[in-house]
């Protein structure tokens, strides 16, 4: 058993999210502590570990994740789109099965940042003739 793993580091909002991947069997961590025990929600655990599950190989890797920033659904994005890179790297095969899923393309978006003279972003002081 190696220690030998692929590290990667990827965003989505403000959040980031360092990711190694070893290919040996041990509990995945995110913030040294569980997968379970971090990400609560359904919905975000399935985020997670989208691309393993299409990849079909969930049990055959296993994960190191140091997360920051930003919220849990942002870093769980983060999380999801530095394993679908890590993999795409691994295998041609997987490659072309994230892509297709569109695992691969990173979302951009971010918030607009706040104008002088504005109460936030676009919001203006409210206007009157009289």
């Amino acid at each position: 058993m190696s220690n030998k793993y692929i590290y990667s580091t990827w965003k989505r909002k403000t959040a980031t999210a360092q990711v190694k991947l070893f290919e040996w069997n041990k509990e995945s961590t995110i913030n040294w502590k569980k997968v379970g025990e971090y990400i609560t929600r359904k919905d975000l655990f399935d985020t997670v570990f989208s691309p393993l599950k299409l990849c079909k190989v969930k049990d055959d890797f296993f994960f190191e994740i140091e997360v920051a920033w930003s919220w849990i659904s942002a870093q769980s994005q983060a999380i999801r789109h530095g394993l679908a890179r890590i993999l795409a790297t691994k295998q041609e095969t997987f490659k072309k099965i994230l892509k297709s899923a569109w695992l691969l393309t990173r979302d951009a978006r971010i918030v607009e940042r706040k104008k002088p003279g504005r109460h936030k972003a676009r919001k203006g002081i409210q206007w009157s003739k009289r």
